[in-house]
């Protein structure tokens, strides 16, 4: 395997697809990209065994074959380069291939590439095609309320429901939950699966910036996202999401609407002064004055702002955790926001006033906390 390829498309190729790898591997070739070469044509892959991430760029190529190459030392020497032809010599029978440089030669010991964890064949028995700005805003609105809990693995996950009049996102943890509908992304079937937040991250940093239409195509175990010269095959989570929309209080009279980046900033000025274990956090609305509050009885500490908003209700106080609203207020973009509640002890639901986008629609819920009266 021989060819000659540009550092910088190299090293951005390598880049976008290392998200991947993970930091400490038990099988050492996963420590690696695998390089192939046919008909002047360099395939990258790299893999986790249950993600497989692969893309492609011309090169002059005088020899096809494949090597797997550690990944870490390859994309330390490349970012040291200034741009350049490099040119890789590989030596089949010693598993070593040569860089050669303007002013340097360097060898690297790499693995077979036959070992390589290769991209699964998928047989699809569903597809939809979706714009990369609908996949990226459903990911960035979503991925952030997943949970973290090993006993629960369907809610480590977002759960993407594609429907002929719509598509659905879902995310829970089961203290938070963020469902994102698109009216204009549809599919020709009904279908849906519970997909792993690791590839859904990369795709993330994938999808930032290009405008291109992504196709997804499903079996009953994997799904394979493809766009541009990119192909990214990863193991869908087994087993049956819980039904979101029966934790979703429909009857809520309590409307409290309120400038979002006032309200971000006083939650977070707030919230230092808030226990460092429960991160409660109080809201009080009465007629149109919203007191935020937060106290740790541990150190004596307090902090309380007021604003101006606009309620429908009755006078009511409620406690939430602080880093979830945060997390929520600041994943919104709307200039106001909308929180609809029932009782101190139900579900807050968190609306954005305006649509930034018409086709859009997001619902956010977060769970109460019972307050220190």
């Amino acid at each position: 395997m021989n060819f000659v390829v540009s550092s910088g498309a190299l090293l951005k190729q390598l880049k976008s697809i290392g998200g991947v790898l993970n930091s400490s591997n038990t099988i050492p070739i996963l420590d690696c990209f695998l390089f192939e070469v046919a008909k002047g044509e360099l395939t990258l892959s790299a893999s986790d065994m249950e993600t497989t991430i692969t893309t492609s760029l011309k090169v002059e190529a005088t020899e096809g074959g494949s090597l797997a190459i550690p990944a870490k030392t390859l994309q330390e020497a490349l970012s040291n380069l200034p741009e350049q032809p490099i040119s890789f010599m590989v030596e089949k029978s010693k598993l070593t291939v040569k860089l050669k440089t303007a002013n340097g030669d360097y060898t690297l010991t790499g693995h077979n590439g036959e070992e390589y964890p290769k991209l699964p064949k998928l047989e699809p028995l569903s597809s939809i095609v979706i714009k990369s700005d609908v996949l990226l805003a459903a990911i960035n609105k979503t991925i952030f309320a997943t949970g973290n809990d090993d006993l629960r693995p369907v809610m480590s996950g977002v759960y993407c429901q594609f429907n002929e009049d719509s598509s659905i996102f879902v995310a829970t943890d089961a203290h938070k939950l963020v469902r994102y509908t698109r009216t204009d992304a549809k599919s020709t079937g009904a279908t849906d699966c519970i997909m792993p937040k690791k590839p859904l991250n990369v795709l993330k940093s994938l999808l930032a910036g290009i405008d291109d239409a992504v196709k997804i195509e499903f079996n009953k175990t994997n799904a394979l996202y493809s766009f541009g010269s990119i192909n990214l095959v990863c193991r869908r989570i087994d087993g049956k999401y819980p039904n979101y929309e029966a934790v979703i209080p429909k009857v809520n009279p309590n409307k409290l609407t309120v400038d979002r980046s006032l309200f971000l900033g006083a939650l977070k000025r707030v919230s230092v002064f808030a226990n460092k274990a429960t991160h409660q956090i109080r809201l009080k609305v009465a007629g149109s004055a919203l007191t935020v509050s937060a106290e740790d009885l541990d150190f004596a500490n307090d902090g309380t702002e007021q604003l101006v908003c606009t309620y429908i209700g009755e006078d009511m106080e409620i406690g939430f955790n602080s880093k979830f609203l945060v997390e929520m207020v600041s994943n919104l973009e709307s200039d106001e926001i909308t929180i609809e509640m029932s009782a101190p002890n139900r579900a807050g639901i968190i609306l954005p006033t305006q649509k930034s986008n018409p086709g859009e629609d997001v619902l956010m819920l977060v769970m109460p906390v019972m307050l220190n009266n």
